[in-house]
């Protein structure tokens, strides 16, 4: 008799324990109550409100670095996103690549109050051997406060947002649809909106806030880090997220309708626009 596959379930003890291979995890680390110890698992879930598109994974890794270790497990590249107190400016952000990450702690006489993230990547290279990742980034911020039930300062939630435009940028953005090069599109309206996907909008300008300008050809329109910093507003136009971003004043003259491309100027931090239509 052959059995089900429900049974089969019961029969095997690993079976949907070992976690699901990705392209991306992304793991926060630290204390949740305790102020700027908690920057890892808010950035988690600053990134789960954007929406988490398909390759990537998730991890609130709070305190529980042992099951972070075996999180990575199928993982194509891991990035990790914690606290550090290393006596340098609160909000200095330090970013350690793999290849620096070959001298670990020993894992001898730990015990779960004293695991840091460096433990886990340890740890996973011992229990997954040619299982684990090898591109794997951690993220360092400088903390300011780790006082019980305090919300993160200034400079750590300044260096949180510095680390979420990274990994949109370098580990996202390519996972999304459309992401790739070219693959972004934007619509100007007859009244004289600028219309984005709740995707676009949500992965370059989660600040709801853009300064606009037409320049060298093209219509830029440049991030800022909130409305307290003035520019114009993207405002939601449908349950779907979309935004839309009055521009007509910015055109001037230019009357501009319908669907264009839309590139992503890395060395700009802007969305470049072309006036010209595309042949």
């Amino acid at each position: 008799m052959i059995p089900t596959s429900a049974e089969q379930d019961r029969q095997d003890p690993a079976v949907d324990i070992e976690p699901p291979g990705c392209a991306v995890l992304i793991v926060g680390c630290g204390n949740l109550l305790r102020g700027d110890d908690g920057v890892g698992p808010i950035l988690v879930r600053h990134l789960w409100e954007r929406g988490v598109p398909a390759g990537a994974r998730l991890v609130d890794g709070g305190t529980a670095g042992m099951d972070v270790a075996f999180q990575m497990r199928g993982a194509e590249r891991v990035v990790i996103v914690d606290a550090a107190a290393t006596g340098a400016a609160p909000g200095t952000l330090f970013r350690v690549p793999g290849a620096e990450l070959a001298e670990l702690p020993p894992l001898e006489g730990l015990h779960t109050h004293s695991f840091r993230w460096d433990h886990a990547i340890a740890l996973a290279r011992w229990a997954l051997g040619d299982a684990c990742p090898t591109d794997i980034t951690v993220f360092l911020v400088e903390v300011d406060g780790v006082e019980l039930g305090a919300d993160l300062s200034r400079p750590v939630e300044a260096a949180m947002e510095q680390v979420i435009e990274i990994v949109e940028r370098e580990y996202l953005a390519g996972l999304r649809p459309g992401g790739e090069p070219g693959g972004d599109t934007v619509e100007f309206t007859e009244d004289g909106y600028l219309r984005l996907d709740a995707r676009l909008a949500a992965a370059r300008f989660p600040s709801d806030a853009a300064v606009a300008a037409v320049r060298d050809g093209a219509f830029w329109l440049i991030p800022l880090r909130g409305p307290r910093s003035g520019g114009l507003l993207l405002k939601q136009r449908n349950p779907a997220g979309d935004r839309s971003i009055l521009v007509r004043e910015v055109l001037g003259d230019q009357v501009l309708s319908g669907i264009r491309p839309a590139y992503w100027d890395d060395a700009q931090s802007a969305l470049r626009i072309p006036l010209e239509r595309e042949r």
